[in-house]
């Protein structure tokens, strides 16, 4: 089974799928969407619509996304709530299950430490998974939403002990809810 991770943004949103198969998550992919300086609205129908192509090419049976995290503007709060809004809404039209991890969760899963940098989140996802590069950054933190999920998959971590929280939703297309 593949997992799809993804780390929300309005201007750029990072994705990383696994094969957790096999005890061992081997990576499939990673890489970015990256957002032209457009309107909100044509943003978040890219992060939809791109979503929708990595699951249709990597066909995933579950995605992993990031909280919302308090953030000291408002505003990039909104923007990245809405970023978010649109992954999720995308899985669940998809039939996948939506399962989020808030950041100290998704870290202290990876490196051992709540608290740790980017950069650390980038090296344990390099030695984790054994690649031969370094992913972008945004690529890096939804590899590592997608091995946290794979941890908690396997019971290798105990939900809600870092302060995060993980929510489980089995989606439909729109058209099944009716009024």
């Amino acid at each position: 089974m593949l997992i799809l991770g993804i780390d929300p943004g309005s201007r750029i949103t990072g994705y990383g799928v696994l094969d957790v198969s096999t005890p061992k998550p081997r990576y499939v992919a990673s890489g970015c969407i990256r957002l032209q300086d457009v309107e909100l609205s044509q943003r978040l129908a890219r992060i939809y619509a791109g979503i929708a192509e990595l699951i249709s090419l990597h066909r995933p049976g579950e995605l992993a996304i990031e909280q919302v995290f308090m953030a000291k503007n408002p505003d990039s709060a909104l923007k990245l709530g809405q970023a978010r809004g649109a992954a999720i809404v995308c899985a669940a039209n998809h039939g996948l299950a939506v399962n989020e991890y808030g950041p100290r969760q998704i870290k202290q899963a990876v490196t051992g430490s709540g608290a740790a940098a980017k950069a650390q989140v980038q090296h344990m996802v390099v030695a984790i998974l054994g690649l031969d590069g370094v992913p972008q950054a945004d690529a890096a933190d939804a590899l590592a939403i997608a091995l946290t999920h794979a941890h908690a998959r396997l019971g290798l971590i105990h939900q809600g002990s870092f302060g995060g929280h993980r929510a489980r939703r089995r989606g439909g297309s729109w058209r099944d809810y009716q009024p």
